[in-house]
């Protein structure tokens, strides 16, 4: 009986290497990864990864400059407010920063592009998108 061999043999599959994109978009929101994936090959071909890393480094800043604006704010208000009432106001203000980025880890690795105010438009023509 002869042998019979298909027209078109399947390719044995390849390993993937790096990340998926929803992988390391969600990774650039820790902030040096998005540095890193600004420069290195593959990642800075692909616009969601660009996207949420400058969205990452301009978030970053941009919390910078808010907390310095908020600690001025504060310095002035402690001759008002009592230290407790201080040290309530920065936590809730960081748990905000935290739970904003958190959704936006979760958000990139489900494949989803949040774009914030502001920021995410700066982000968009800067990633080139």
């Amino acid at each position: 009986m002869p042998e019979v061999t298909p027209i078109n043999p399947p390719e044995p599959p390849t390993a993937q290497s790096g990340l998926s994109d929803n992988a390391a978009g969600a990774l650039a929101y820790l902030f040096i990864p998005a540095i890193v994936f600004l420069v290195m090959e593959p990642y800075n071909k692909k616009s969601f990864v660009r996207f949420h890393s400058m969205q990452s480094i301009l978030l970053a800043v941009a919390s910078f400059v808010i907390m310095i604006v908020i600690g001025i704010g504060m310095g002035v208000l402690s001759f008002f407010l009592p230290w407790f009432v201080r040290s309530l106001m920065f936590s809730l203000i960081d748990l905000a920063w935290l739970v904003l980025g958190l959704f936006l880890i979760f958000s990139a690795f489900k494949g989803n592009r949040v774009k914030l105010p502001i920021i995410g438009d700066i982000a968009e023509k800067q990633a080139g998108v």
